[in-house]
């Protein structure tokens, strides 16, 4: 087939007779050399000049070409047949609003997959983030399918699309992921020294900045743990069965590991509170994130444990119930203003009862 052809194609200029010819060229001789040349040709002299709102709509147009690639990509490898109609039908309809050489992209795509070198170039919005504000937990839905919810303060960074051999995502904070299963691209959740991979499961995470340990849960499935070796290189810690929790000790590199009741590390993702046989200072750690205050505890205290659950109760009603039931008391200072308007941190002392 000739350029003109092709040319006259993507300006919608064919008579009945041409597009009859270019559509016999497309199912027989579109995926030879001499047609994956001439699609690549035709890309790569494609240079838009693009209005900044257009620029946004090329990107996201890119990104979904993607998506429908490695849908075709997968399905070739499961010996199905590739239709020509399907991903033509939407590209045209893309065509009438960017009015982009999409055949070009298409014949050369299918083959090389090659659009992530473009995408790149956009790496600055390519990373998304999610923060879970104080006080409230937050559910991400990627688009991979997988499922995840935040705790209070925790964020998570992401790609708009997963691309390559795996399935990487950044945790500050507290995150429970129910991962969608596949086995040809692991889940990997990195926390900056451990990192914990899946190929689709339920686990639970806790890795805030302050604490020294970081904490898996698993749910259900199979994770395997693996430390961040210094010349960057993951080292395996060994893996994980269901109803198993383990502790990371990012200095030492140990590892504490227990089974059983699980749902005290899970159960805050369903509003729920639970301690069992907690210290004093992790009531107080928990309690201070949730709510956004600082909570100190005298260390005459330190011995002292709380097994109880809460579901969505304020602040002050489970130190009241505290009171209650320990020999403790407490006070509130009054937040002070500061020269830029904001208000410090409310600030709670726990005492012992005299």
């Amino acid at each position: 087939m000739k350029k003109e052809l092709l040319n006259k194609y993507l300006n919608g200029n064919c008579s009945a007779q041409e597009f009859e010819e270019f559509s016999e060229w497309v199912k027989e001789e579109s995926l030879t050399k001499d047609g994956k040349d001439l699609g690549l040709a035709d890309w790569v002299s494609f240079n838009p000049s693009l209005e900044n709102t257009d620029d946004k709509k090329y990107s996201r147009l890119l990104d979904k070409i993607h998506h429908k690639i490695n849908l075709k990509e997968h399905q070739v490898e499961k010996g199905k047949t590739i239709s020509f109609a399907d991903v033509t039908r939407w590209f045209s309809r893309a065509a009438a609003i960017l009015f982009l050489p999409l055949l070009g992209v298409l014949l050369y795509l299918m083959t090389n997959n090659n659009i992530q070198s473009y995408l790149t170039a956009e790496a600055g919005v390519d990373t998304l983030e999610v923060i879970a504000p104080i006080g409230s937990r937050t559910v991400v839905q990627l688009t991979d399918g997988t499922e995840v919810n935040l705790n209070y303060g925790s964020r998570i960074k992401y790609p708009r699309e997963f691309r390559g051999n795996t399935r990487e995502i950044k945790l500050i904070g507290e995150g429970y992921f129910d991962v969608a299963h596949d086995s040809e691209k692991p889940f990997i959740v990195n926390t900056g020294k451990l990192n914990i991979k899946v190929l689709g499961t339920e686990f639970n995470v806790q890795a805030y900045p302050e604490n020294q340990h970081v904490a898996t849960t698993l749910v259900n499935g199979k994770v395997s743990l693996e430390e961040q070796g210094h010349d960057g290189e993951p080292k395996s810690l060994g893996a994980m069965q269901p109803g198993q929790h383990v502790d990371y000790n990012i200095s030492s590199g140990e590892m504490e590991s227990t089974s059983g009741n699980i749902d005290k590390y899970i159960a805050w993702k369903d509003g729920k509170l639970v301690f069992d046989n907690e210290p004093i200072k992790g009531v107080a750690s928990k309690l201070s994130r949730m709510f956004n205050v600082d909570i100190f505890v005298a260390e005459e205290l330190t011995d002292l444990s709380y097994t109880v659950t809460f579901i969505d109760e304020p602040l002050f009603f489970i130190l009241d119930l505290m009171t209650e039931t320990t020999p403790i008391t407490y006070t509130v200072s009054s937040r002070n203003k500061l020269p830029d308007g904001t208000y410090t941190k409310q600030q709670i002392n726990i005492q012992k009862r005299q």
